[in-house]
C-alpha cells in the first residue's frame, strides 16, 4: 500500500499521518491524501477543501470524491489503469534482494499470481524476477544506479505485470536509490591559472568542476580549499542544476614578491561519511595584459543530422583580441567539458572549427553543450557555447517485444488470445509513429491496448479440417522516409476437436456370397472415414440389432471393429435363406464420440447342391405305377408325363428330360423341356404288351445333377380289358396248353385287378381321413423338401397344361402320393380322329374312382 501526492505547485511538503498515509500540502491551503494500490487507485481524500485564491492561481489540488477506480476495457480484455505502482531499491544490493509482495501489493491471493500466469515485462534487460508462488518481486542482478541512469536523477526503471485470465497489465516503476559509492574526482590533477598582477579585488574566476558518478545528496554538495590570504572559494549554481567553483581574489597579487601560488582545490559531496576528490590549482602571476580574447557570439547554435560522416565540421567558433604580439595569439580548447563531449568532438585549436570524431546517435544524446575557451597569450581568456542539437532520421527499425504466445489454439474457440505484445521505436517524431499489421483474409485480429500493447486473438472459431495450420506474419512499420518495417511471423496450429462423425464411402452396401461357404469366410467390407486426427479418427465398427427380431444375425456374421471386415460365422443355404439386411455402425473415440450408420444387405448366391426331385412317378419303393396306352393310340399319343422339380435356382433349377433306357428303341419319345412321354409311331400287334422305360432327369447346374425314374407301360386293347398278360407268361402259354394259359391269365388278372382296387381304395380312405384330421392342411414332408417344387412356369419343370396339386404324408411311416387332381380341370388330348376329352376322373373297371 503507498501513498502518493496529487498536488502540485513549489514548496510540497511529504508528512506522515497516523494511518501511515501520507498528506502532501502546500501554502496555497490544499491537503491531499493519496493512496495507490499497485497500479489501481483505491482512495483519494480531500481533507480540507482549496481555497478560490488557490483556485484561481492555477493550483491542482484533489477533488473531494471517496473512491475511484480505474479500468480499462477493450475486447473483452480487463486492463490495469494508467496509475503507476511504484517500488524502490538501493544499488548495489545482492541478486535476490527483496523489493515487495506483489501478491499483497495488489490484493490478489495466495496462489493467484501462479494461475493467472504473472510475469513482469520491461523494455530492456529484465532487471526483476517475480517468484509467482511467494509473489515476492527480486533483484534479477546487482543495480548499478550509475550504469542504469548516469546523472539521472531520480533514477527510475519502468515494468510491467502482466497477467492472464483474464488479461491485466500493470505499470510500475522501480526507483533505483543512490548509495555513495562513488567519490569526486577532477579530470586533471593540476589546473594552471595565469592571472595578472594587476587583476582587480574581488574578480572571480571560474574552476572546471569536479564529477561525481552519484547523484542527489550523494553528488558534489561544496568545495573548499586550503586556507590563503589571497583567495576564497565561491559556489555559484549552473543551468544545468549544478554547481561550480569561482577562485575570488581577496587581495591584489603582486608578480615582484611572488611569482606564482600553488593551491588545493578540495571537492566534497553530501554523503554520510562524506567522500571528497582534490585537484591542485597552479597560480601564475603576469605581467599586465589590458585585453582579454572576445567571441563573436557568445551563443552558437547549429545542428547535426545523426547520420553525419566522421569528420564532418559542426561549427567554427571565432574570437578577436586587440592586443598585439604574443598576447593576440589566440588558442581554442573546449572548456569544463564532460568526456562524452571530448570522445564526440574535437577542436582545431588554431582555427576553432569542431569537428566530429564519432558517429552521433540520436536514440542517445539528442543534443550537445559545448563550452568553448580562447586564451591569448598573455594568459587572458574568453568562454562561449556551442550548442548542438542532433537530427533524428528513419534508421531504426520498429522493435517488436513479445510478452506471451501460445502456438497452439483448439477449433471451434472464438476469441482465444494468442499472442500479446509491445511495438517500441526509438525514433522521434514521424520516424517514430507505427502501424502495426497482419495479412488480411486471416481469422486472426489484431487489437491494440494501451502502452503501445497489442493483443493478437481469434475472430472466430476455427476448423482444423479446412486448414490445420497457419502462418501469421506479424508486420509493424514506421512512417518516416524511408519507412522501416519489423516482421515477426507466428506458427499456428489448431488442435483437433470431435466435431466429425464418421461418414461410411456409401449408405448401401451389396454383398454376394455362394451357399455352403466355409466358416468365417470374409464375405465383404464396409468403411468409414472420419476428418479428425488422433484419436478423434479412430473408427471402430459394431452390428446394429436386427430389425427383424427372429433374424439370429449374431450367427450369421460378425465384423472386425478395427478394419471393418464382415465375415460369415456358419454355411449359408440358399433355400433356406435367400437375402438378409443389417446395420453396421461407425464410432470414433473421442469424447464426447460420434457415430453414423450403415445399411449391409448380403445376397446368398444359389450353389448347385440339389439334385432333381421326381414327383410323378412315385419313386418310393411301392408297387410301381403302370401305365395304360391303347393299342390303337397314334403316333406322339401322350402315355404320361414326367414331373420334377429342382430345390435350386436359376439354371441350375433348369430341368431337362431323355429317355436313358428302353425295352423297345424308337417306340416311345421324351420331350426334353417338359417330361412328357409320348409314343413316337403308330403301334402293330408286333410290339410287346409291357414296356420298360428309364427317364434321366438333369438339371442345367455345373457340374450337372441328375435323377432317373423307371416307367411301365402297359399296351392294351381298349381301357376295359381287365388283364393283360406279362410277356413272360405269354411265352409260356405259347408253350403249355391254350385252356391252361387261358383259365391261368384270367385268374391272375381278376386276382391283380382286385388286389390293386383294395390298395386303392384304401389309400383314398386313409388320404381322406388324414386331411379332415388336419382341417384340410396338408403336411409336408419330414425329410428336406422343398416348399416350392410345384409352382413352375413354361420355364420350370411343368408346363400351363400340367400342373398338379400334390400332397406327401408324413408322422405314419409311408409316403403317399396324391396325382391326378389337376388345376386345370380338363386336358385336352389330341389324337388322329380329332378331339377326345379325357375325364379328370377316371373310372378303372372295378369302379373306383381315382383322384
Amino acid at each position: 500500500m503507498s501513498w502518493e501526492k496529487t498536488c502540485t505547485g513549489p514548496r510540497l511538503e511529504k508528512e506522515k499521518n497516523p494511518d501511515s498515509c501520507y498528506k502532501w500540502h502546500r501554502s496555497g491551503g490544499c491537503n491531499c491524501w493519496f493512496c495507490m494500490l499497485g497500479a489501481v487507485i483505491v482512495t483519494n481524500i480531500d481533507k480540507r477543501p482549496c481555497s478560490e485564491k488557490a483556485m484561481e492561481a492555477g493550483m491542482l489540488c484533489c477533488p473531494r470524491q471517496r473512491q475511484v477506480l480505474f479500468l480499462f476495457m477493450f475486447g473483452g480484455v480487463s486492463l490495469a489503469g494508467s496509475g503507476f505502482g511504484q517500488y524502490s531499491v538501493t544499488e548495489e544490493t545482492e541478486r535476490g534482494s527483496f523489493v515487495v509482495n506483489l501478491a499483497k501489493d495488489l490484493g490478489l491471493g495466495d496462489q493467484e499470481l501462479v494461475s493467472r500466469g504473472a510475469r513482469v515485462v520491461s523494455d530492456n534487460k529484465q532487471h526483476l524476477l517475480l517468484d509467482p508462488h511467494s509473489g515476492d518481486l527480486l533483484t534479477n542482478e546487482k543495480l548499478d544506479r550509475e550504469k542504469l541512469c548516469g546523472l539521472t536523477e531520480p533514477c527510475l526503471l519502468y515494468f510491467q505485470i502482466l497477467m492472464d485470465n483474464p488479461f491485466q497489465i500493470y505499470r510500475a516503476e522501480l526507483r533505483v536509490r543512490d548509495i555513495n559509492d562513488h567519490s569526486p574526482m577532477f579530470r586533471d590533477k593540476e589546473t594552471v591559472l595565469k592571472i595578472l598582477e594587476n587583476t582587480a579585488e574581488g574578480t572571480a574566476f571560474r574552476l572546471e568542476r569536479a564529477e561525481d558518478s552519484d547523484g542527489g545528496l550523494n553528488g558534489i554538495q561544496s568545495y573548499i580549499i586550503n586556507p590563503n590570504p589571497f583567495f576564497h572559494i565561491k559556489i555559484s549554481d549552473s543551468d544545468e542544476g549544478m554547481i561550480y567553483p569561482e577562485l575570488v581574489l581577496d587581495k591584489a597579487l603582486d608578480r615582484e614578491k611572488q611569482h606564482e601560488l600553488s593551491l588545493t582545490l578540495t571537492a566534497l559531496d553530501g554523503g554520510s561519511p562524506p567522500r571528497s576528490g582534490t585537484t591542485t590549482i597552479r597560480i601564475v602571476i603576469l605581467d599586465i595584459n589590458d585585453n582579454a580574447p572576445q567571441f563573436s557570439q557568445t551563443m552558437y547554435e547549429t545542428q547535426a543530422p545523426e547520420n553525419s560522416p566522421v569528420g564532418s565540421l559542426i561549427a567554427k567558433v571565432s574570437a578577436g583580441d586587440i592586443d598585439s604580439g604574443v598576447n593576440a595569439d589566440l588558442s581554442y580548447s573546449f572548456f569544463d567539458a564532460s568526456e562524452d563531449i571530448r570522445e564526440t568532438f574535437q577542436i582545431n585549436p588554431f582555427s576553432g572549427e569542431i569537428v566530429l570524431i564519432v558517429l552521433l546517435d540520436y536514440e542517445l544524446v539528442k543534443s550537445y553543450k559545448i563550452n568553448i575557451q580562447a586564451m591569448d597569450g598573455g594568459g587572458l581568456a574568453a568562454t562561449c557555447t556551442v550548442l548542438v542539437e542532433v537530427l533524428d532520421i528513419n534508421d531504426n527499425p520498429p522493435e517488436l517485444i513479445m510478452s506471451s504466445l501460445s502456438n497452439h489454439v483448439a477449433e471451434n474457440s472464438p476469441e482465444t488470445v494468442l499472442a500479446v505484445f509491445r511495438i517500441k521505436d526509438r525514433d522521434s517524431g514521424e520516424n517514430g509513429k507505427m502501424h502495426c499489421y497482419i495479412q488480411d483474409n486471416l481469422p486472426f485480429l489484431l487489437k491494440p491496448s494501451v502502452e503501445n500493447f497489442y493483443i493478437l486473438m481469434t475472430e472466430g472459431g476455427l476448423d482444423r479440417e479446412s486448414q490445420a495450420q497457419y502462418n501469421i506474419t506479424i508486420t509493424v512499420t514506421d512512417l518516416g522516409t524511408p519507412r522501416l518495417k519489423t516482421q515477426h511471423n507466428i506458427t499456428v496450429t489448431v488442435s483437433d476437436v470431435n466435431d466429425n462423425a464418421p461418414a461410411f464411402s456409401q449408405t448401401t452396401y451389396t454383398l454376394r456370397v455362394r451357399e455352403n461357404n466355409s466358416p468365417a469366410l470374409h464375405i465383404g467390407s464396409v468403411s468409414a472415414t472420419d476428418r479428425d486426427s488422433g484419436a478423434n479418427a479412430q473408427v471402430t465398427y459394431s452390428l446394429l440389432p436386427p430389425a427383424d427380431p427372429q433374424l439370429p444375425l449374431a450367427s450369421l456374421v460378425s465384423i472386425n471393429a478395427d478394419n471393418g471386415q464382415l465375415f460369415a460365422l456358419r454355411s449359408l443355404d440358399y433355400e433356406a435363406l435367400q437375402a438378409f439386411e443389417f446395420g453396421v455402425r461407425a464410432a470414433d473415440r473421442g469424447s464426447p464420440a460420434l457415430s453414423s450408420q450403415a445399411r449391409v444387405r448380403v445376397l446368398v448366391l444359389d450353389d448347385n447342391d440339389n439334385a432333381p426331385f421326381v414327383l410323378y412317378p412315385l419313386q418310393n419303393g411301392s408297387a410301381p405305377c403302370t401305365e395304360l396306352v391303347p393299342r390303337a393310340a397314334e403316333a406322339g399319343y401322350l402315355v404320361t408325363k414326367v414331373v420334377a422339380v429342382d430345390g435350386d435356382s436359376g439354371q441350375n433349377a433348369w430341368l431337362s428330360y431323355q429317355l436313358l433306357k428302353a425295352t423297345e428303341p424308337g417306340l416311345f419319345g421324351v420331350w426334353a423341356h417338359n417330361g412328357e412321354v409320348r409314343t413316337a409311331r403308330l403301334l402293330s400287334e408286333r410290339d410287346a404288351v409291357k414296356h420298360r422305360l428309364v427317364v434321366l432327369v438333369k438339371d442345367n447346374g455345373e457340374p450337372p445333377r441328375s435323377a432317373s425314374v423307371t416307367l411301365h407301360v402297359l399296351l392294351v386293347d381298349g381301357f376295359s380289358q381287365p388283364y393283360l398278360p406279362l410277356p413272360e407268361v405269354a411265352a409260356a402259354e405259347a408253350r403249355a396248353d391254350p385252356l391252361t394259359v387261358y383259365l391261368v391269365v384270367a385268374l391272375a388278372s381278376v386276382s391283380s385287378l382286385f388286389l390293386f382296387s383294395v390298395l386303392v381304395f384304401v389309400a383314398v380312405r386313409l388320404c381322406r381321413r388324414s386331411r379332415a384330421a388336419s382341417a384340410g392342411r396338408c403336411s409336408g414332408p419330414e425329410g428336406h423338401f422343398p416348399g416350392h417344387l410345384v409352382d413352375v412356369s413354361g420355364a420350370g419343370t411343368l408346363s400351363q397344361s400340367y400342373q398338379y396339386e400334390v400332397c406327401l404324408r408324413g408322422g405314419s411311416g409311408t409316403s403317399e402320393f396324391k396325382f391326378l387332381k389337376p388345376i386345370i380341370p380338363n386336358i385336352q388330348a389330341q389324337d388322329s380322329g380329332g378331339q377326345s376329352e379325357e375325364n379328370p376322373t377316371f373310372r378303372n373297371s372295378f369302379g373306383f374312382n381315382l383322384q
